[in-house]
């Protein structure tokens, strides 16, 4: 059946319509009869392509007979009035006087015994325009040159009644002497793909042959008309149920589907199938069962019954239309394994947060805020319609560009640009000039007159020659304060994965090792960044980080921070040392020692229920060993590459997260260049026209550049930050996910 839908659809198409989506009244219909209708609507459908095809082809032929036989009339007529006139011409010389130059054998070549005179052959048709120069070769060639060979090409394309498709072709006359020639001659047209049809010599018979076919190619006109009519309201007619039937269709396929993955019992009598479904669905699914046993007024009733397994299970995330785009920005990574924290809950704050670290203006989170209202006020209209690739991916992650461009307004806000410009917002400048030499753009003169601006920075400094350097400075250290932050939070959701799995091992000797490395060196570094902002000392900090490697016995000097600086340095400098080895050396030895236990446990156990057995394997397959044989070799690389990996990560990851300041600072200029230099400049001629080409350009130059390249900059890099930086760190991501069986899908899915 489905076969016998897809056959009527690619029908549909071909006639120039396609199958109706509005709703039409559903009526129940059974199976067994929709098979026998599909059936007999194929059959009827078939005979009438074929019957349609007949009378096409029968009707492009008589069109190409009627072209030869007029271009074959033309070409008869005027050979015959040129020989009529070369008879008169020759007539007139005759009667002329004779002269010494007079040929001696005229008399006789024209007193020639009629019976002695050869007979010429014909044959007419049309022949591909493009073949026509080889024809003519291929003819001369295979007669020698005995041939006399006419073509005239005919003005419009003409339908081939073989292929069906239209050419451009010429008509042809051949005349020929003999039957070997004329077998030749049939053969040469039959492989260039020349359509032959026979001419009448008698001027009568072929004006009353032209009379003819014209008449019939009426005739076929009006019946092929009439047959693709009716052909057209047939399929019309399936089109208007053609949704509901595939459907149906697509119903039944998939239960018999699913139904060849069921299994029989020992007696054969009934079904087995075994499957996964949610915790909280058991009720709803027994519900099912008992109404489906007295729907179908069954004896017997369908028992549903928890099954263990060792098999591990599928990855279900219950997720709306808010939540399920940022669902998928983790599974893109990899699905999670079962019941394993799911970063996809952090990730709609963090993600967006970070996305608008890079992307800070509040002008142009409004106007991505404007953009993603559009699609979500008309949600409901646009879900229901094919869009294109780009905007289909847009729509299904408008929740996301919504959240994106909210963080965006605010950290807009905090850097106070609204396209690069500074508003007074939340009050004035806690700064002013001392006197009218300190106008110019610059911090010379500047002196601080009230409290510090109340929110984000104060719009003094832009504009002023220590604006970059100042939020340089700021972007820089923000942005190592948010890496650190977001690089713990990833070590302390392993502490979380571990508790619940219950391995000690991953708690002792993976998460805090780690968490001691990485907050001995960089969250140390975190640290002086606060200190430094709280107490504006002058110290230099990448001098600190250095010397606390390369000398950390030396004095500190006015790098000081705070009393013991030194010590509490030392301390964290040795953390940081041991912490690598007790990452690297205890896990593997301990494993082998477990592993030992249980095999020799395991020589003298007690015998055990069935339950107590299947609970003491998962318990030991949740350790990732069971009965497989242990190298100890392999796990001690896997444990030496886990460590390098995470010791120098801890300093690559940091130093990844500067993307965060780089790519704020890019945007930030780039919004500056486009105002100073395109707006600003235009303005500045005082030229009505100049100041609308102006204005166009930033407009364009705002939209392609800072709204659609570097929002899909920002994004790619926040992507990477959560993809690599956060989720490495406990984020194992090697399960399957659940596909529940549902009739609502079989709409998006083919066949």
């Amino acid at each position: 059946m489905a076969r016998k839908l897809r056959f009527f659809k690619d029908q549909m198409l071909k006639a120039g319509f396609s199958p109706s989506i509005k709703s039409v009244a559903r009526t129940d219909i059974d199976v067994d009869d929709l098979e026998v209708k599909l059936g007999e609507l194929e059959a009827e459908l078939i005979e009438m392509n074929a019957n349609g095809e007949k009378l096409q082809r029968s009707y492009n032929e008589l069109v190409e007979y009627k072209l030869v036989l007029q271009r074959a009339v033309e070409f008869f007529a005027s050979a015959q009035h040129s020989a009529t006139a070369q008879q008169r011409e020759m007539e007139s010389r005759q009667m002329g006087e004779e002269s010494i130059e007079t040929p001696l054998l005229q008399e006789q070549e024209t007193s020639t015994d009629l019976s002695k005179q050869v007979k010429l052959g014909f044959t007419t048709g049309l022949v591909p325009k493009e073949k026509s120069m080889a024809f003519e070769r291929i003819l001369f060639r295979a007669t020698r040159g005995n041939v006399l060979l006419k073509q005239v090409p005919v003005e419009e394309p003409v339908t081939d009644p073989v292929s069906g498709e239209k050419m451009e072709k010429n008509v042809f006359v051949v005349f020929y002497s003999g039957e070997r020639i004329k077998n030749k001659i049939l053969k040469i047209c039959e492989a260039f793909g020349a359509n032959r049809y026979p001419f009448a010599e008698d001027l009568g018979k072929q004006a009353l042959i032209i009379t003819e076919v014209s008449g019939r190619i009426l005739e076929l006109k009006t019946t092929t008309d009439a047959g693709l009519l009716h052909r057209d309201n047939l399929l019309r007619t399936i089109g208007d149920q053609f949704e509901q039937w595939n459907l149906k269709v697509k119903k039944e396929k998939s239960i018999y589907h699913t139904l060849n993955m069921l299994s029989l019992d020992v007696t054969k009598k009934c079904l087995v199938a075994e499957g996964w479904s949610p915790v909280f669905s058991t009720k709803q699914i027994q519900e099912a069962l008992q109404r489906a046993a007295f729907d179908s007024n069954s004896q017997v009733g369908a028992i549903f019954q928890v099954l263990q397994t060792r098999e591990l299970p599928p990855t279900y995330f219950r997720t709306n239309k808010f939540t399920s785009a940022f669902q998928e920005i983790v599974d893109a990574y990899g699905v999670a394994k079962y019941q394993e924290a799911n970063p996809g809950v952090y990730t709609i704050v963090t993600f967006p947060f970070l996305f608008a670290v890079m992307f800070g203006d509040w002008g142009h989170g409004i106007c991505l805020l404007l953009a993603t209202l559009f699609f979500i006020v008309r949600e409901k209209k646009l879900s229901s319609q094919k869009l294109g690739d780009i905007t289909e991916m847009t729509f299904g992650g408008r929740y996301v560009i919504l959240m994106m461009s909210l963080f965006s307004i605010y950290t807009g806000l905090v850097y106070n640009e609204f396209f690069s410009v500074p508003f007074e917002l939340f009050g004035r400048s806690a700064y002013a000039c001392r006197d009218l030499s300190c106008r110019d753009a610059s911090t010379v003169g500047l002196i601080k007159v009230r409290d510090a601006y109340p929110f984000g920075v104060d719009p003094a400094w832009h504009g002023s020659r220590s604006e970059l350097p100042f939020l340089n400075s700021l972007k820089m250290k923000m942005s190592i304060l948010l890496g650190v932050a977001q690089m713990n939070l990833g070590i302390i959701l392993s502490y979380f994965n571990a508790t619940f799995f219950g391995n000690s091992l991953n708690i002792w000797f993976q998460f805090i090792p780690q968490i001691i490395f990485l907050n001995s060196l960089f969250g140390y570094l975190s640290l002086l960044i606060i200190v430094k902002w709280c107490t504006g000392s002058q110290a230099d900090l990448y001098h600190v980080m250095i010397y606390m490697f390369l000398s950390p016995t030396d004095e500190l000097g006015e790098n000081q921070l705070f009393p013991g600086q030194k010590t509490v340095q030392l301390v964290l400098l040795l953390l940081a040392l041991v912490s690598v080895p007790w990452m690297l050396l205890p896990k593997p030895f301990l494993l082998k020692k477990q592993h030992e236990n249980r095999h020799q446990g395991q020589l003298y156990a007690p015998v055990q229920s069935t339950d107590d057995t299947l609970h003491s394997e998962e318990n030991h397959d949740s350790h990732g060993h069971g009965h497989e044989e242990f190298e100890f070799s392999e796990v001690f690389v896997h444990q030496l590459i886990h460590t390098i990996e995470f010791v120098l990560g801890a300093v690559s990851n940091t130093a990844s997260y500067l993307r965060l300041w780089a790519l704020s600072l890019a945007h930030s200029e780039l919004s500056v260049v486009f105002y100073e230099k395109v707006l600003l400049l235009a303005w500045g001629f005082n030229n009505i026209i100049i100041l609308i080409v102006g204005i166009i350009v930033f407009i364009f130059a705002t939209v392609g550049v800072l709204l659609i390249m570097e929002t899909l900059s920002a994004f790619l890099h926040a992507l990477r930050l959560h993809w690599v930086e956060f989720q490495n760190k406990f984020y194992e991501g090697d399960g399957y996910k659940f596909y529940p069986f549902s009739f609502a899908v079989l709409n998006d899915e083919d066949d």
